[in-house]
């Protein structure tokens, strides 16, 4: 006589598998069986506090915005100036390609220059004072000039 292929497991399982139907089947019953209300039970309104409700927002307490007073994207900072004039000596420029780069006195920043920041002719080794600017790539500096202490 040959034992039984389904193992007390097997027979667990599908007993689960089972009851998981008919419990599916039920609640599906259920729904069909219910009164659907429609759209309105399922809309949620937020009023000017940003609070969640089921009921409509009042419009007495309304607030009329301008659209002029609406702005799309951050302003533009034309200039964002860091600090006040700085010292520094020019460790790097190639008068061809017009940049270079000027090393601050009294620390060890070092801020990259374009020729059309520059007030006067520079070259490597001048004592220099000049003004930052925040650029697209870091702070470069401007308003470059000779110093003349």
């Amino acid at each position: 006589m040959a034992k039984s292929q389904t193992t007390f497991s097997k027979r667990e399982k599908e007993k689960k598998r089972l009851s998981k139907r008919v419990e599916k089947q039920k609640k599906k019953e259920i729904r069909k069986n219910s009164p659907v209300n429609g759209l309105d039970d399922m809309i949620a309104y937020v009023d000017q506090n940003g609070v969640i409700s089921d009921t409509p927002p009042e419009f007495a307490n309304k607030n009329d915005i301008k659209l002029s007073d609406i702005e799309i994207s951050i302003p533009r900072k034309d200039s964002m100036e860091i600090d006040e004039f700085k010292r520094g000596v020019v460790d790097f420029f190639n008068s061809e390609k017009g940049f270079g780069f000027i090393k601050e006195i009294g620390s060890n920043n070092s801020y990259f220059v374009h020729i059309n920041s520059t007030l006067e002719d520079i070259k490597e080794g001048n004592l220099v004072k000049f003004k930052t600017e925040k650029g697209p790539k870091g702070v470069n500096a401007i308003e470059v000039s000779l110093d003349k202490k």
